[in-house]
């Protein structure tokens, strides 16, 4: 195998709400922390521990604005990425150091914004799903007989 990868796959919770950054182009970048734990059982004392692990999460364009307005400290969410390490240096002079997510693809598995929005309203009926025909008893207009 002569490629080389860099893949990250977390499912984590917010420590805290996006933090966007606009740029003259109309670009932007939203960053945010993404907590993971590990559980698991110390075998001299059978004392249960929780282990966080903390995760720089950087999301760029339309991606970053989709999750500022959808996802809030807490909420939960699927990430893919890249690791990405940079550096620069402050006005003292210190080189800094930094390692965080590129995230390049994401799912919302709960969000509090979303649920807010998406209550339904009672006594309106979900969407029906529309993809048969009635005439053909129930089956897809497509479906092969065989």
């Amino acid at each position: 195998m002569n490629g080389t990868l860099n893949k990250v796959m977390l499912i984590g919770h917010l420590g805290d709400d996006i933090k966007m950054h606009y740029f003259d182009a109309g670009n932007c970048i939203g960053r945010f922390q993404l907590a993971t734990n590990e559980v698991y059982i110390n075998k001299t004392t059978n004392e249960k521990i929780t282990s966080t692990e903390w995760h720089n999460l950087v999301v760029r364009n339309k991606a970053a604005e989709m999750c500022e307005k959808y996802l809030s400290k807490g909420d939960k969410i699927y990430v893919e990425g890249r690791i990405k390490s940079r550096q620069w240096q402050t006005e003292d002079g210190t080189v800094k150091y930094a390692s965080e997510i590129q995230v390049t693809e994401f799912t919302f598995l709960t969000t509090k914004k979303g649920n807010e929005n998406n209550k339904q309203i009672p006594g309106t009926e979900s969407p029906k799903n529309t993809n048969f025909d009635p005439q053909n008893n129930g089956l897809p207009i497509n479906d092969l007989p065989f």
